[in-house]
């Protein structure tokens, strides 16, 4: 495969498919599956059963493409292969079961695999998580971060303690912002643990523990037992619960530097999310730095990209997505037209969009009295916070994206 593409072969699995059962390889095809997955930069593989196939998909920079069909016939055999190769129950068919898996890959290094299989009325469905590191591949600089926010997420890096989070909905790289702030936190003088659920990237010199509800290892009850192990900095992977959200607090305040992630739509929406999970707000007002909301959206693939003046039609249309402030003048921007690197897409690649919110004075007196999330916004605006919708405006004037991707990652 040509260096820099996303090219899907599937002629090695048509092959086997192809030839008659007892000499039809079922191990080849599970391990060519993710192989090609993974030289097609896909996040995911889907395999979902209908009533006569088993769809293929693959979530490529964030999007899922079909890419095969297997026959109906070829279902049950794929998904045992796959619960042999996870460890998981091969006689189980109702209920729903978790695994990994190691699969080898040609001229690169094993890929671990996340698996989660589920009962559907057509049978069980898979969907497999490919946890490549590439946590050496780039720092904090490198993942879209304007330099006014790269100023604030510094200085909230230098205080000795308080609380880090960074916020938005599934897939939009909240944990991968984690580790390259835990990346540069890293040196020999001070002590990190973490708690995650799953460990995507191992990381050098940091202490890295796996939950595991199987021996009651919980982010509750793992955060309790490092607490106890003199560290500096702590990253819990995700707050779910109250009990994490008061533990993760509480360390905040006595000396600790805690990152983690928390499920909101925007970095303001943060404070009502905390206020939600019983936490008391003079502890958030005390504790907490800065929320980094984020989302990821496509970039432009650069040997397609091409200017794009918009009309008067569209400028109209877009005056009720964009402040008209913000459109102005601004006519030129860029897509991909699509070419063999992009597999026709016209995008290759993810880049961030981000807000940070940093709390100041103003802003822990409103989260006292609890204020709204629309208050927080507004208040937050005023002090210079650039919102996402900005800072994925500004990177499609600079051609990085389109405005279609970043309206795309707000509406679906």
């Amino acid at each position: 495969m040509a260096e820099g593409e996303a090219k899907i072969d599937m002629t090695v699995i048509e092959a086997e498919v192809q030839k008659h059962p007892p000499f039809r390889s079922i191990i080849k095809i599970v391990d060519a599956l993710v192989a090609q997955a993974f030289f097609a930069r896909s996040s995911d593989i889907h395999l979902d059963p209908e009533e006569k196939k088993l769809r293929v998909r693959f979530r490529i920079d964030g999007v899922l493409h079909d890419i095969y069909s297997f026959p109906k016939e070829l279902h049950q055999e794929i998904i045992t292969r796959i619960k042999v190769l996870a460890a998981m129950r091969t006689d189980e068919h109702q209920a729903a079961q978790d695994g990994r898996m190691r699969i080898a890959i040609p001229d690169s290094p094993p890929v671990d695999v996340r698996v989660s299989i589920t009962p559907t009325y057509f049978g069980e469905n898979c969907v497999m998580r490919l946890l490549i590191s590439r946590a050496d591949d780039f720092t904090l600089k490198d993942l879209g971060f304007s330099p006014h926010n790269l100023a604030i997420i510094a200085k909230a890096m230098k205080k000795p303690y308080g609380l880090m989070l960074a916020t938005g909905p599934t897939g939009s790289g909240k944990t991968t912002t984690l580790y390259m702030i835990l990346k540069e936190l890293n040196k020999p003088e001070i002590s990190i643990i973490t708690i995650e659920d799953p460990i995507e990237y191992s990381l050098p010199g940091v202490d890295q523990i796996q939950v595991n509800a199987k021996t009651g290892l919980t982010f509750a009850n793992g955060l309790r037992s490092i607490l106890r192990q003199d560290p500096n900095t702590v990253m819990v992977g995700e707050i779910r619960d109250g009990e994490t959200a008061s533990i993760a607090v509480n360390a905040a305040m006595t000396g600790h530097l805690v990152l983690s992630t928390l499920h909101t739509n925007d970095a303001p929406t943060t404070l009502p999310r905390l206020l939600d999970l019983g936490v008391e707000p003079f502890l958030i007002a005390s504790t907490l730095n800065i929320a980094i909301g984020q989302r990821l959206v496509r970039t432009i693939c650069t040997d397609c990209k091409v200017k794009k003046e918009l009309t008067d039609v569209e400028l109209k249309t877009l005056t009720e997505a964009f402040p008209a402030e913000l459109l102005q003048n601004n006519r030129a921007f860029y897509r991909g037209e699509g070419c063999k690197r992009c597999s026709s897409s016209g995008y290759r690649g993810r880049v961030g969009i981000h807000e940070v919110l940093e709390i100041n004075e103003e802003l822990r007196v409103m989260i006292m009295r609890r204020a709204n999330a629309d208050e927080m916004r507004a208040a937050a605006i005023k002090q210079g916070m650039i919102t996402m919708t900005v800072d994925g405006f500004n990177k499609a004037v600079a051609g990085l994206t389109t405005l279609e991707e970043v309206l795309r990652v707000f509406h679906e």
